[in-house]
């Protein structure tokens, strides 16, 4: 036998924010299980009779211990309606952050903090487990390679300050959030980033960065050793379409680091089309397995957008400490 089960009046409150459910599910019959959290006792028990057996659990109140109280729920909550509640609570989390990240970013501040994620994350090394989107950019900021990172530092430390008031959030995941909130600010695509990563309490090793004079095959076998193919290292590099590197508009996140590319405008003497790009952008034009990519993303923007989107996801994950 089989008895209703409503869970009523749920709340769940994350900072500010709040949402309540109502759920109906079966249940054993003759049961009976109280939990205490705090001081507050949650008690779920079936009793049984010809026309009505039903349970119900008011009143369920979460703060800050969410996650606690959803264990809790297992135990009397179908499955898919506790992963359900996570989803709810993770969602929850990340439109806060991106709301206090929107206040302190501006389209001319987007290419510094995006920058601020391709040196946190870009130090990951496979055979090394070292490295990766872990926050430590912060302890490395007086480096030659990180020279200009503290002004994008000094701007999400002020949403840091605000966040941190209702619940802190670590670097890693701030940073990687911020960079995602860029792209999407100056035209991009919308990248989802997972949160629950642990900063690292001192740098990573000097010396992982890829190098700016690099040429393309040296390239290729840098991002290989951080997990990432020539399509991927072509994609991620789409980002220096940001900022003053001379590939069109420096707050427009679109494809013209492509098209630029493809016309080598620095092989001309006339005025400053020598100065368009660095040494290694220029390198990816002349490798053939790279132009195949920079031809197709010159082409189609929304191919490229795609593509971003998903290297952008894998580069704020891979290397990363969850957690548990």
């Amino acid at each position: 036998m089989s008895h209703t089960v409503t869970v009523d009046r749920w709340v769940l409150s994350s900072g500010a924010s709040s949402f309540t459910s109502t759920f109906k599910f079966y249940f054993p019959a003759k049961f009976a299980r109280t939990r205490h959290f705090g001081g507050t006792p949650i008690r779920a028990s079936a009793t049984s009779n010809a026309s009505n057996e039903s349970v119900t659990c008011n009143s369920l109140l979460c703060g800050r211990r969410a996650l606690l109280s959803m264990t809790a729920l297992s135990l009397v909550m179908p499955c898919d309606r506790v992963n359900n509640s996570f989803d709810a609570i993770a969602a929850d989390e990340s439109l806060r952050l991106r709301e206090e990240i929107r206040k302190v970013l501006s389209k001319g501040k987007a290419a510094g903090v995006l920058r601020l994620v391709f040196h946190d994350a870009g130090t990951f090394e496979i055979d090394e487990k070292i490295g990766g989107m872990n926050g430590s950019i912060v302890l490395e900021l007086d480096r030659p390679e990180n020279k200009g990172l503290k002004k994008s530092v000094k701007i999400l430390e002020k949403a840091k300050s605000q966040i941190d008031v209702v619940q802190p959030v670590p670097w890693a995941d701030l940073i990687a959030l911020a960079g995602a909130e860029a792209v999407s600010l100056c035209g991009g695509p919308s990248i989802p980033v997972q949160l629950g990563r642990i900063d690292s309490l001192v740098p990573d090793p000097e010396g992982k960065l890829p190098e700016e004079s690099l040429d393309a095959t040296s390239l290729k076998q840098c991002f290989e050793r951080k997990g990432f193919s020539t399509q991927e290292l072509v994609a991620l590099s789409g980002a220096h379409t940001l900022g003053s590197k001379g590939f069109g508009s420096p707050v427009v996140f679109d494809n013209a680091y492509f098209k630029i590319l493809m016309e080598k405008p620095w092989l001309s003497s006339a005025g400053m089309t020598s100065m368009v790009g660095l040494p290694s952008d220029r390198a990816l034009v002349e490798d053939v397995e790279c132009v195949r990519w920079i031809s197709k993303y010159a082409e189609d923007q929304s191919l490229f957008f795609e593509d971003f989107k998903n290297a952008y996801t894998k580069l704020v994950d891979t290397g990363a400490t969850w957690k548990k």
